[in-house]
């Protein structure tokens, strides 16, 4: 089959790779018929995420076809012929971490345990095409995927939903909602969002519809903020002005009450002298991440506010505001998304109509030009927000 392969730092290539098959009883094998590229797929590529290897099928991004099923797959839950979205996290659904539906903690879905336990002091779930630290397992931008625990994870898809409009439950829709719901939004509150990429385009969407009162877009990318505009949202463009001055201005001098990071681990940062301590301390690796939003988040955020983090951190971060953060009596909430415990009720409210995901899309292209997507995601080209791509 045809499958995206890393092959190196800043390197992806399509290429010939054998085709999976079933290994477990509980295994399903899905014909993938969209995937799409994500913002944390660049860690990868960019090389602050490590254990990646030379071939590795990238991807966690994909919803297709179920054309094989292993014996001990629930039959009640999932056959041929169905039609699924994948969430990124493989979960067992019988652990402790699933029980408690902290799916992207599962303690049995991660054969590379022992490596995760050593960088983060405790295991954490398999994820598709995201390194050999989250188990080495073959993503979803390629032709066909191998799918553990199967009748766990996927949602059927049984209406005549395109996949444009359910693709995005596999990852990125979530992961936003979570950020929103992490915030325990009121009414009267004010929620700033770090990013206007697509997770931080879901992450005001969804913080609008639990109710915020007002929703601010903080980027530097003009066509992102024109997004988040037109969607309803207020933009503050931090190359233009102090972003913590602008957002005291836009809520009585008081800061916003919630606060997203949808960015993590390579922010980047109106000021070239600040910018550049991050980024050189990340390229000789004595820091993995340029964590600028995270620090103007706690900073920015009225005191008893809280933080949102859903951006993507993978190690150690130099110059953390833990003096902000205590004293202030923030509240600090994090996690890779538990993307099945979201997937139904999102499905709901794109079917009501609450919730749009195919306004971020901005590419689609043959998977086989998935080089070139990863070409023009990573450097913002032609107005690029979100590519999906078509095996």
């Amino acid at each position: 089959m045809r499958a995206n392969t890393w092959t190196g730092r800043n390197k992806v290539k399509v290429r010939d790779v054998p085709d999976p098959r079933l290994l477990n009883d509980r295994d399903a094998i899905v014909r993938i018929t969209s995937t799409a590229i994500c913002g944390s797929d660049l860690h990868l590529v960019d090389g602050y995420v490590p254990t990646m290897q030379d071939g590795d099928v990238l991807g966690h991004e994909f919803m297709g076809e179920v054309i094989e099923v292993g014996r001990g797959v629930d039959s009640g839950r999932l056959r041929v012929g169905d039609r699924v979205v994948v969430p990124f996290p493989i979960a067992c659904g019988a652990c402790g971490a699933c029980a408690a539906e902290l799916y992207s903690c599962c303690e049995n879905s991660n054969p590379n345990a022992g490596i995760a336990e050593k960088m983060f002091g405790h295991p954490v779930a398999g994820i598709f095409g995201y390194s050999h630290l989250t188990g080495g397992f073959a993503g979803g931008q390629a032709q066909y995927a191998r799918v553990p625990f199967a009748d766990v994870g996927p949602l059927k898809i049984e209406s005549d939903l395109t996949d444009e409009q359910v693709l995005f439950l596999s990852d990125i829709l979530p992961t936003g909602y979570m950020g929103a719901e992490m915030c325990d939004i009121q009414p009267t509150d004010v929620v700033a969002v770090w990013g206007a990429g697509p997770v931080g385009q879901f992450a005001m969407d969804s913080a609008r519809v639990l109710g915020a009162a007002k929703v601010i877009a903080i980027d530097k990318e003009p066509y992102r903020l024109q997004m988040a505009e037109r969607a309803g949202h207020t933009p503050v463009n931090f190359e233009e002005v102090d972003v913590r001055s602008r957002l005291l201005e836009l809520t009585g001098g008081r800061g916003p009450d919630k606060c997203i990071d949808a960015v993590g681990m390579e922010a980047s940062h109106g000021s070239t002298p600040l910018y550049a301590y991050d980024r050189v301390k990340q390229a000789v690796r004595s820091e993995t991440e340029r964590p600028h939003a995270l620090r103007q988040a706690i900073l920015s955020c009225r005191s008893g506010g809280i933080v949102s983090v859903i951006g993507v951190y993978g190690g150690l971060l130099d110059k953390f505001p833990a003096g902000a953060w205590m004293n202030r009596s923030l509240t600090l909430r994090t996690g890779q998304c538990h993307v099945q415990r979201y997937m139904k009720p999102l499905l709901q409210r794109i079917e009501r109509g609450e919730i749009d995901p195919t306004r971020v899309i901005t590419h689609t292209l043959p998977l086989d030009d998935a080089e070139r997507g990863f070409e023009i995601f990573k450097n913002k080209q032609d107005n690029c927000e979100k590519v999906v791509l078509k095996p």
